[in-house]
């Protein structure tokens, strides 16, 4: 019975909760055995199984007051990269070492007064850069799934990856994730699972570990895409604290599951059938819009021209806010120090031990962009690139709905297959990208497997602020995809 928790979906857990079949202390517990078993994964950077147990206990007495609400009583997993009070809240960073901050994310502080309950901080790439999850101080990820008849571990994606890992391991309900340019939709993919991006300004950015901050974007990794939509509804909100929240309320996503999308537009983009894509990629695409044909809607050619700068104005834009955020790490204040003989050699210290490769990579190029005499030639020219991707989206949309596309370029690949590479790494985000350039929301939803049994996902944009519409069209392609997949248990004790 134990084990059978950890299968459930958010869903029917919250049913069974509120129905008291299960009690949120019995279902919490079930999850800290499975991550006990699951260290192979290295999916939790820490697990705080003390406060799990406290929070389950006060879950149990608001179900038991009536009380209850979506999250109540559902044991999650925090990305690293969100601030979690009196916790360990590192963005998977060396130079945060220790950092326990005095306050709570808005995001977390939303879940918490929902009742949900925290089963530790999930690992993920370093400050969020990354595509695989192997950049992280702490160690790569593992994702549970492995190709048919191989004994090598894959990457879960990245930077969200010990999120997907949890979650499709089953050792976590749902997990919060962020998405920078994919960071929530390609290890869903990856991982089988449903990965929704809410539109920049959906959901509050205070309290979470900065990377690139007119890209990052709160979300939910879940199982379905009912869990998304519940989870959702406690992330999002507005937030006075936050200069970039919007103040439009938030709706009951659930109630947006009609099944019904008849006579809905859906644009398919010629820009994103690639060279080199993997057939079952472009098979499966062909076989989504064939779904929603099937489901009523209207399929619609689109195009979006300028998608082919969206990857190199990405890269611009986002090292550039990473080169600035990241500057209030030197040791001083928080954090790691290394000592030095004067304060600049303290910095540089400090900061050469602190940072990852990744990291360092992207704090150059960003710090380059923006210096005197190239500021014009790229960061500049890279923002105005930014309005015309934006405004492509505004006139696909006065012709559709919402667009459908692959949401990454293959399957999971094998840990340290791309490591030395990072062109072919960044490679990863070529679908994802363009929507976070243009604040837009998006959703993976898994939708098959490909000839190694490794999963793939689809993605589904739409306009800004239309969750609602995205998730229902999410939902009418997860019936039909009828994804049911798992990965073969490798790890713990195998049982």
């Amino acid at each position: 019975m134990m084990t059978d928790l950890t299968k459930l979906t958010l869903a029917a857990a919250r049913d069974a909760l509120h129905k008291k079949d299960v009690s949120a202390a019995e279902l919490t517990e079930a999850h800290l055995t499975a991550i006990d078993d699951a260290n192979d994964l290295n999916a939790f950077i820490e697990v705080t199984a003390d406060k799990a147990r406290d929070m389950a206990k006060d879950a149990d007495t608001m179900i038991g007051a009536g009380n209850a609400k979506g999250m109540t009583g559902i044991p999650i997993g925090v990305k690293d990269l969100y601030c979690t009070k009196g916790v360990h809240s590192q963005s998977a960073s060396h130079i945060l070492n220790n950092f326990k901050p005095e306050y709570e994310s808005t995001v977390t502080s939303n879940l918490w007064a929902d009742g949900a309950v925290m089963l530790g901080k999930t690992n993920q790439d370093e400050f969020a850069m990354g595509s695989s999850n192997e950049n992280s101080y702490y160690g790569p990820v593992k994702n549970p799934w492995r190709a048919q008849g191989s004994d090598k571990n894959t990457v879960p994606g990245g930077s969200s990856g010990g999120s997907a890992a949890a979650v499709a391991a089953d050792i976590s309900l749902a997990a919060t994730g962020t998405d920078t340019g994919g960071s929530i939709r390609q290890p869903a993919s990856f991982a089988g699972l449903v990965g929704l991006k809410p539109t920049y300004g959906r959901c509050s950015r205070w309290g979470m570990i900065s990377f690139a901050s007119s890209l990052d974007q709160a979300g939910p990794l879940t199982k379905t895409v009912r869990d998304a939509a519940i989870m959702m509804e406690s992330m999002a909100g507005y937030d006075a604290k936050d200069s970039t929240s919007t103040n439009i309320p938030v709706p009951n996503y659930e109630a947006a599951l009609t099944g019904d999308i008849r006579g809905l537009k859906v644009g398919i983009p010629k820009e994103y059938r690639v060279e080199g894509m993997p057939e079952g990629i472009e098979k499966l695409w062909t076989q989504g819009i064939d779904w929603l044909k099937d489901a009523g809607a209207q399929i619609v050619d689109i195009s979006l021209p300028h998608t082919k700068y969206a990857l190199p104005t990405y890269y611009i834009v986002a090292p550039a806010e990473c080169s600035s955020n990241l500057a209030r790490y030197d040791g001083v204040k928080f954090g790691l120090r290394v000592d030095g003989d004067s304060l600049d050699d303290m910095y540089k210290k400090t900061r050469a031990a602190g940072f990852g490769d990744e990291v360092k990579r992207r704090i150059l190029i960003g710090t380059y962009v923006l210096s005197a005499g190239y500021y014009d030639a790229y960061y500049l020219k890279a923002q105005k690139v930014r309005t015309l991707i934006a405004n492509d989206f505004k006139a696909a949309y006065e012709k559709c709905d919402v667009i459908l596309t692959p949401t990454a370029p293959s399957a999971a690949f094998n840990l340290g297959e791309k490591v030395s590479d990072p062109l072919s790494m960044y490679l990863n985000d070529v679908f994802t990208v363009p929507a976070s350039l243009a604040g837009l929301p998006g959703i993976s939803v898994p939708a098959g497997v490909n000839s190694l049994g490794l999963p793939l996902g689809l993605q589904l944009l739409g306009r800004a602020f239309g969750e609602e519409q995205l998730l229902a069209v999410a939902d009418v392609l997860e019936s039909a995809a009828g994804f049911n997949a798992k990965p073969t248990k490798w790890w713990g004790d195998k049982s």
